[in-house]
């Protein structure tokens, strides 16, 4: 049986459609996998004709449902045409369908979820006051806090980061005050395991400080002493290849020169400046942690750009060839 990977096509008033489409045509001949794109037909037929993509779609629930491009869309009307960028009726579908998606995940209809961007500030004003990110709205979903997200991508060389976050969109001021053992812990548990899951066969996990310098043995800050290493030593008892804290500006340097496979980073842009410096086009978002698979290009809705034909989409063909690897393997 042919994987089936579902992509929730997020806000419509940015790029999400354009580069899904663009993916799924340079896709298509790779392989026999099955999508499930979950959105606005009318919008998506006509961008896939303007575009030129020509992605052999059909309606789900139509006469060719052995088609490998189904598309499938929960709400019971089509959206307006012509939304002006981050309009309401683009944000509540957007959450819509990725709750659909996940709905799917959740009962194996689909093998894996794709997950295209969509705009915090516009789900919030949209009526969604307490939408944090898609990673939070999917571990609630799936009824667990035990999760965790993985930006990585690689260089022109095929030299990688693969970055863990113990904490992911806190503002700096609070970022000590939200940092516990047991969230590090955790980062690193998930961390060792998505290298299993990559078939990366020693697991080093490096662990970000959070200080500079690491706290300099506590003359800068105490999180290292209270929090950090005994996060780190907790996980070596348990078996993991941990190692740290280490000072974050010269670690990234040697993981990314080989010396470990992963890093756990203690707040959102320590890990993330690096990793979008390398893989800025080709990172993809990984949570890791859920019963199913889920990945989502690691950029925005990018407005600004929406409608003039050139988003890139190595982003999601690199979000959607993790989905299928790791879905292939389930089906082991």
């Amino acid at each position: 049986m042919n994987l089936r990977i579902g992509i929730a096509l997020g806000d419509i008033t940015g790029i999400g459609p354009e580069v899904t489409l663009k993916a799924l045509a340079q896709e298509a001949s790779h392989d026999e996998t099955n999508y499930l794109l979950i959105g606005d037909w009318e919008h998506l037929s006509a961008l896939n004709q303007s575009l030129g993509t020509n992605v052999p779609m059909e309606r789900q629930g139509g006469a060719n449902q052995d088609a490998r491009f189904l598309v499938a869309n929960p709400l019971s009307e089509p959206l307006p045409r012509n939304l002006l960028p981050g309009s309401t009726p683009a944000a509540k579908a957007a959450v819509v369908w990725l709750r659909d998606a996940a709905a799917r995940c959740l009962c194996k209809e689909i093998s894996a979820m794709v997950t295209a961007p969509v705009n915090k500030e516009a789900i919030i004003r949209a009526g969604e006051s307490n939408f944090v990110g898609q990673t939070e709205l999917l571990s609630q979903i799936a009824g667990t806090d035990r999760t965790a997200m993985m930006l990585l991508g690689d260089d022109d060389r095929g030299r990688w980061l693969r970055v863990v976050l113990a904490t992911t969109h806190v503002p700096i001021k609070d970022v000590s005050a939200n940092l516990t053992r047991e969230k590090i812990l955790l980062a690193i548990e998930l961390a060792a395991k998505s290298c299993r899951d990559l078939g990366l066969p020693q697991e080093r996990v490096a662990v970000c400080g959070l200080n500079p310098h690491a706290g300099e043995g506590g003359k800068i800050g105490t999180e290292e002493i209270e929090t950090i290493i005994p996060a780190v030593e907790e996980a070596r008892k348990m078996g993991f290849n941990s190692s740290g804290p280490f000072a974050a500006d010269a670690l990234f340097y040697y993981v990314f020169r080989g010396d470990y496979d992963v890093v756990v980073a203690m707040y959102h842009d320590q890990g993330l400046v690096p990793l979008k410096m390398i893989g800025f086009e080709s990172g993809v978002n990984w949570t890791l942690g859920l019963p199913f698979i889920r990945t989502s290009p690691d950029h925005g809705t990018a407005y600004d750009i929406v409608g003039k034909n050139i988003a890139n989409p190595s982003s999601m063909v690199s979000a959607i060839r993790l989905a299928k690897k790791l879905a292939g393997q389930g089906e082991r």
